[in-house]
């Protein structure tokens, strides 16, 4: 029975290592975002441009008014991986100490201190429904998502146990123009691009 275990172990690490492999070297080559989850590899097919990259860029800018100069709100590369679990995301924003940026290769997503999401487009459900579910299990103690197809989003927070996993406990929801709390500082919302018809 271990040996068995074992070898479900070992396949499903290296079907993993064999999906990160691609989706690294996928990165440059084509547009959008490539991520790894338990169900395969995620293409979010993110404008460069525009609503979202806007949204991304205001609250880097309003969290680090706010946060002491050794923390950041970085966004862009690295990803933040959990190998075990098999499940490598890049999340909009993260906000993290720079001195746990001082790693080679992906960051530890248990040393965020929390991920930002902007909802693309092209795939919601990967920010609301896998994303709420992966981040927990990850370790990510907060996860905000700012969804510009309607103007809301939420804050999830306090990992529990649940017979599905790690899951988040508390959700607290807001629409645009709201104030919002992310781990130890609140942000205004107001004036948020939204996404046109």
């Amino acid at each position: 029975m271990t040996i068995a275990s074992d070898n479900a172990q070992q396949g499903a690490s290296h079907r993993y290592r064999a999906m990160r492999d691609f989706v690294q070297s996928m990165d440059d080559t084509l547009p959008g975002k490539f991520e790894v989850t338990k169900e395969g590899i995620v293409h979010d097919m993110t404008a460069p441009v525009g609503p979202h990259e806007l949204t991304t860029l205001h609250l880097r800018k309003r969290l680090e008014k706010l946060m002491p100069d050794e923390i950041v709100a970085h966004t862009g590369e690295p990803d933040v991986e959990n190998e075990p679990e098999g499940i490598m995301r890049r999340p909009d924003v993260m906000v993290i100490a720079m001195t746990d940026m001082e790693v080679p290769g992906s960051f530890d997503p248990r040393t965020l201190i929390a991920a930002v999401e902007v909802v693309s487009r092209s795939n919601p459900d990967n920010d609301w429904v896998s994303k709420t579910r992966d981040y927990p299990l990850m370790g990510i103690p907060v996860y905000a998502i700012f969804d510009p197809r309607t103007g809301t989003g939420a804050v999830l927070t306090d990992i529990h146990l649940t017979p599905d996993g790690p899951r988040y406990a508390t959700r607290k929801d807001f629409v645009y123009g709201e104030d919002v709390t992310i781990g130890d500082w609140t942000i205004s919302t107001d004036n948020l691009p939204r996404y046109t018809p």
